[in-house]
């Protein structure tokens, strides 16, 4: 059976897919033409300056920390380098131990440089609970049923990604119990990175782990479940990490059939990139 990839679109603001194949998808580094700061503008600069010092870290260990080259913020506050684009500006707030958000105006997280307990003055978000992942597990699509309004979870927005919305899954079944280096286990809770808000800013790359659709039936049932990505040249494979030999992958073909045959009803989409794992030890 051969399984045709989807991702979102933008028609009629649904959450069905257009039908395509993964070489549609960006696979490579891009450079984001979001989250920028411009360096024409002395605040930033002294931002990064007064963070530097609040932390008591030059900028040389910054970068390293951050994994820049090391005279990448000298160079800016040298006013050598003009501009900070993409992940480069994720790397740099790494760097100063605070969020793309404050670098970009918000007061910085403050910090002594040591490891502490602190309340966070980052803004929450409201995320809804899509719903259950649980691999092998095909439930009625909500449009052929009726389903009560999705819960909702405050949660801060992604570091790297603070523009794109968020959606949140709840776990079930032991399909990543081997996760490595954290396992996802039954009654976790992901919170993810909507593919379709991401617009094509974040390529896939191998080791991701993913919330994928499996639809049969015309779209009447469907299964959520999470996986890991591996990239072949020919194919792209939705890996379960599990202790469950039973779980398998979803193998999707860089090239579709033109004409399936009347078997081949079942279509595979991505949803989600899987950011964080959470949950919560019972008091009782």
């Amino acid at each position: 059976m051969m399984a045709k990839l989807m991702f979102h679109g933008d028609a009629e603001h649904s959450r069905i897919f257009p039908t395509t194949s993964i070489g549609n998808i960006p696979l490579a580094v891009e450079d984001g033409k979001s989250d920028k700061s411009d360096m024409d503008d002395s605040t930033f600069r002294n931002r990064i300056a007064d963070r530097l010092a609040e932390i008591g870290r030059n900028p040389f260990e910054a970068a390293r920390r951050g994994g820049l080259e090391r005279s990448f913020i000298v160079d800016i506050l040298t006013a050598k380098k003009k501009s900070v684009r993409g992940q480069n500006l994720a790397k740099l707030a790494k760097a100063l131990d605070t969020t793309v958000e404050h670098l970009l105006g918000e007061p910085p997280v403050k910090s002594s440089g040591k490891p502490s307990l602190a309340l966070t003055n980052a803004p929450l978000v409201e995320v809804k609970v899509a719903g259950i992942v649980e691999a092998g597990a095909f439930r009625e699509a909500p449009w052929f049923s009726d389903e009560d309004e999705p819960a909702t979870v405050a949660t801060t927005r992604d570091r790297d990604f603070p523009e794109v919305q968020l959606v949140a899954f709840d776990v079930g079944g032991d399909s990543m119990n081997a996760l490595k280096p954290r396992p996802i286990l039954p009654g976790d809770r992901v919170i993810c990175l909507d593919f379709e808000d991401l617009r094509g800013r974040l390529p896939l790359r191998d080791g991701m782990v993913v919330v994928v659709e499996q639809t049969l039936d015309g779209g009447h049932h469907r299964e959520w479940s999470v996986k890991q990505i591996e990239l072949y040249e020919d194919r792209t494979e939705f890996h379960p990490r599990s202790t469950n030999k039973a779980h398998k992958p979803i193998v999707v073909p860089r090239v579709l059939a033109r004409d399936p045959s009347e078997e081949d009803n079942r279509q595979v989409k991505i949803l989600a990139i899987v950011r964080r794992i959470e949950n919560e030890v019972p008091l009782f």
